[in-house]
């Protein structure tokens, strides 16, 4: 049975005007934060300083104004649509967030200040990642490699209908140095017709599934269907996969932070299933990837 501490439909976390706010007012949770807003034309969202910010365009385009600056993120269509530029804002400074459209906003608390970044989608890296039905697409703007920050990772997954992503099942909930980070970390789903072979599909029908499980750390269970807006915190366990249905293509915006001294992920595999990557091997990617904007 799910565990609905751990996880809740959209809307279930609605404050002060966000449509999502994960913060340290959940108990047991502390490291990592995600807020999420639907904005028309004139509505304006503060951005806090006391912790480092990463804006994450879902759908539309946004402005970021500071003190001194003003950010202009020309976003995209979807969370299908390839890439979208990204905003670093840093912990010393507050912002102010307009635009039209979908918006997510990733937050670490720390008081460490590292220099606010716009990241174009151009500078995006992109890995396409695992084969054969694993195969996903990776953004990778808020890593270690792409990123200077002081806590967080942040990247974004998308799975093609009928792919298995966060497979094989795997945690990162204990201090290994070399092998296994501390993390805990959000997902943030958003689900729609696939790209390929979905034009009979509604928004309202897509739907994806996502699963967690326990470990030495903590006791969780998560098996859920998932759509637009659904968030699933994993504070320890094991978990994976998240699947695409048939006919649906599946997107999750992925936020981690712990405590350990060192901005690093490292992971260990379910050991019953790690052998599943040894699959892969000789398998083709996914012909349908990479998605790329389809204006482009």
């Amino acid at each position: 049975m799910t565990d609905q501490r751990w996880f809740h439909r959209r809307g279930a976390l609605a404050r002060d005007g966000w449509e999502t706010v994960v913060d340290g007012s959940i108990e047991g949770w502390e490291h990592t934060g995600l807020r999420v807003a639907q904005l028309a034309a004139g509505d304006e969202l503060a951005l806090e300083p006391g912790t480092e910010k990463l804006v994450v365009p879902l759908a539309g385009a946004f402005e970021v104004r500071t003190g001194d600056a003003t950010y202009a993120l020309a976003g995209r269509r979807s969370v299908f649509d390839g890439p979208t530029d990204v905003l670093y804002l840093s912990t010393a400074e507050q912002g102010v967030l307009s635009g039209e459209g979908r918006v997510a906003v990733a937050t670490s608390p720390t008081e460490r200040v590292f220099a606010t970044r716009l990241i174009p989608a151009a500078d995006t890296p992109v890995e396409l990642r695992g084969a054969g039905a694993s195969s996903r697409q990776v953004h990778n703007f808020g890593t270690p490699h792409a990123l200077d920050a002081a806590r967080f990772i942040v990247c974004e997954v998308i799975t093609p209908a009928e792919n298995w992503s966060s497979y094989p099942p795997h945690k990162h909930d204990e201090h290994v140095p070399g092998h296994e980070s501390r993390l805990e970390e959000i997902y943030y789903f958003e689900t729609a017709p696939a790209r390929v072979g979905g034009a009979k599909g509604t928004p309202e029908a897509s739907f994806g599934m996502f699963s967690t499980y326990s470990s030495p750390a903590g006791e969780i269970d998560i098996n859920a269907q998932v759509r637009t807006g659904d968030v699933a915190l994993v504070p320890y366990g094991y978990h994976g996969p998240a699947v695409a249905a048939p006919g649906y293509d599946l997107y999750y915006l992925n936020v981690m932070a712990g405590p350990d001294a060192e901005r690093v992920w490292l992971i260990s595999d379910d050991p019953g299933h790690a052998w599943v990557r040894e699959t892969w091997e000789g398998q083709e990617l996914d012909s349908r990837l990479p998605y790329e904007n389809k204006e482009g």
